[in-house]
């Protein structure tokens, strides 16, 4: 309390944004998620937002590859996601689609979606509303072009990556019933789809990387928590 009665009220310390990106099947969702619950942080899923739009342009039966067509649903679409990692949903409207945004028929169009300049400008003002809405002490967003585009001030950076064979193994895990030849030629395609919209096999400037072949889960996400945690002690991190 002041002198003449009056209370001053610190401001409150701005939440600590963690960036990461990576390959298909390099683990970021389930790395981040964990990493997010060990900090007592709030976690985004950005390419979940691609894949909910995705849904959506095929429950209006929007052709995906008309680039105008899909930016005409971005007026209707109306995109909430969960993000505690403890309670992780997301929803199209009044319409629950957490498990529905991960079908074969939106993972098959979700490329030609995320490559439309104006959806990424949409999307990416999106983001960065919900990073500023965290009311805890920090947020882990994990995505294409996260480290770069999106949250390039982030207070740690990370490009989480592996090798093929790892990501390929870990990606035929997941995905129960595909073959091995499938589950390479789906990963391959990912990545080319992606790459040219972004560059997420190589690290920017200032983005650390972690390379999770040699690593198990728990190992990533040690990783991860260690590099937030010395970041928040203000240790210099070494970068690439």
């Amino acid at each position: 309390m002041n002198i003449d009665g009056s209370i001053t009220t610190e401001p409150a310390e701005a939440p600590i944004v963690i960036a990461i990106d990576g390959p298909a099947g390099s683990g970021k969702s389930s790395v981040s998620k964990a990493s997010a619950r060990a900090l007592g942080f709030d976690y985004q899923d950005t390419g979940a937002a691609y894949r909910a739009l995705s849904w959506f342009c095929l429950q209006q039966e929007v052709n995906t590859s008309e680039a105008q067509d899909v930016i005409a649903t971005l007026v209707d679409f109306e995109y909430e996601i969960g993000t505690d990692p403890d309670d992780y949903y997301v929803t199209v409207g009044d319409t629950d689609v957490t498990e529905a945004i991960r079908e074969p028929r939106v993972t098959a169009v979700v490329s030609a979606v995320a490559r439309v300049p104006e959806v990424r400008a949409y999307l990416v003002a999106l983001f960065r509303q919900i990073i500023a809405g965290t009311t805890k002490p920090g947020i882990i967003v994990e995505g294409r072009d996260i480290t770069t585009v999106v949250a390039p001030d982030a207070r740690v950076r990370i490009l989480l990556t592996a090798s093929e064979d790892a990501r390929m193994a870990r990606r035929s895990a997941e995905l129960s019933g595909e073959s091995a030849e499938t589950t390479a030629r789906q990963l391959a395609s990912r990545d080319a789809a992606d790459s040219r919209v972004v560059d997420f096999m190589n690290a920017a400037d200032g983005v650390i990387t972690v390379d999770s072949t040699d690593l198990d889960f728990e190992q990533t996400v040690t990783a991860v928590v260690d590099l937030v945690r010395a970041a928040e002690r203000g240790a210099e991190i070494p970068t690439n």
